[in-house]
């Protein structure tokens, strides 16, 4: 066992380059963008990131320092302008391996679009396990933790706002790996400073992440023979009631339609949760309500079955909660029998918190057995791309239960 243990105490020697070029060359025309790496003083001496994906796997990071790339009409993302590639390690029990700064990269890859609002990522290997608006940073970070109590332990916490003394005592109730945030107060980085193996992330720049919005970088992913594919990022299109076209189609000569539009409430949550969704890997279907996520279903191979896990989530991640909050106790661990029953109860009365979400899907539903599963619950909104043949079907099936629906005309997939 102690060897077992000793695997994740250590750390892979680094032996990538100080700098890195990437060069894009044809039609009488050559585009480098050239990139160094980043390390960090820790114990006096410069270190990088601590391993990859696994503790024999050695990794580094790079930033981009120079250079400028247009293809077509798109043009990449400046150098200079840095978010994760360049975080501030304020404090570091264990300075980062790969996973926390892509776990640190998709929360805010997903807080971008809230910055106007108090806003809470928790990021468990590069999935959301919770995201909430709040009335204030405190308020957000609590219900996103709720969301999925268990799921978020050893998670990574993105904060859009300053973390005071009050917050960090609550942040450290519960084992994180990664705290994120603009700024944090002399009182909180001293409590921060008890949890030896916490990594603090300060990241100046996330007050101005709504900049980022629209911004393009190279996205690029690695075949097993060694080649590559290069793919422009992806943009999620900016939202308004205006540009969400109330579902419609025709088929075999027939015409379907929404009967009914999204209230302001609904169009709230759909916008919420389609840009969450944005951050989530395919094939997702995600349920949400006033501003907090209810259940995620993330990666599976059938829309069906990941808008029935979503669900399933939801039903037992409210247990949690509630079995929490009423006997600091989890639902799993809970041995009063009448208590349990009682837990059990809620939740099926509540329909697992469920009752007047938003169901939201990065791909068209084929058939009307996806949506239905989330309409037999209370869903009373969804939003999803459209597109399929057979959008007819879940057109009747939401007219079916009083539901409304509105398509994106944008697929989401995240591979």
């Amino acid at each position: 066992m102690a060897n077992l243990k000793q695997m994740y105490a250590t750390f892979q020697d680094d032996p990538f380059s100080e700098g890195l070029e990437l060069t894009f060359s044809g039609n009488g025309r050559r585009q480098t963008l050239v990139f160094e790496k980043v390390t960090w003083e820790i114990d006096g001496e410069r270190k990088g990131l601590r391993y990859g994906e696994n503790p024999d796997q050695p990794a580094a990071l790079y930033k981009m320092v120079n250079g400028n790339l247009t293809i077509g009409e798109v043009t990449s993302i400046v150098p200079g302008k840095y978010l994760a590639s360049d975080i501030e390690l304020v404090q570091s029990g264990k300075h980062p391996g790969k996973i926390n700064i892509t776990d640190a990269d998709n929360a805010l890859n997903i807080l971008r679009y809230f910055t106007d609002t108090p806003c809470c990522v928790i990021v468990k290997h590069n999935n959301p396990s919770g995201v909430a608006l709040g009335n204030d940073i405190e308020d957000a970070y609590r219900k996103a933790l709720m969301a999925d109590r268990v799921a978020a332990f050893g998670g990574a916490v993105a904060l859009n706002r300053t973390v005071d003394l009050s917050l960090a005592k609550v942040i450290n109730e519960s084992y994180s790996e990664v705290v994120i945030a603009p700024d944090f107060s002399e009182e909180a980085l001293a409590l921060f400073e008890k949890k030896k193996n916490l990594r603090v992330m300060q990241i100046g720049n996330i007050s101005s992440l709504e900049t980022f919005i629209g911004e393009r970088f190279i996205d690029i992913k690695s075949l097993i023979d060694g080649g590559l594919i290069l793919q422009w990022s992806f943009v999620p299109k900016t939202l308004t009631p205006e540009t969400l076209m109330p579902a419609h189609t025709e088929y075999k000569g027939q015409s379907y339609k929404i009967e009914r539009t999204p209230s302001q409430r609904e169009y709230d949550d759909m916008k919420f949760g389609w840009y969450v969704e944005s951050g989530i890997t395919s094939n997702s279907v995600i349920y949400v309500k006033d501003g907090v996520t209810v259940g995620i279903g993330t990666g599976e191979q059938d829309r069906v079955g990941v808008a029935e896990i979503a669900r399933d989530k939801a039903y037992r991640k409210l247990a949690d909660r509630i079995c929490w909050e009423r006997h600091r106790t989890p639902f799993a661990l809970l041995e009063d029998t009448v208590q349990k029953e009682a837990v059990t109860a809620l939740v099926q009365e509540m329909s697992g918190g469920m009752k007047g979400a938003v169901m939201v899907s990065d791909a068209f539903f084929p058939f009307r057995d996806g949506v239905e599963v989330g309409l037999k619950e209370g869903v009373t909104a969804v939003i999803q791309p459209g597109g399929s043949l057979r959008d007819f079907e879940s057109i009747e099936a939401c007219n079916e239960y009083g539901a409304s629906m509105v398509y994106t005309g944008q697929r989401s997939f995240k591979h």
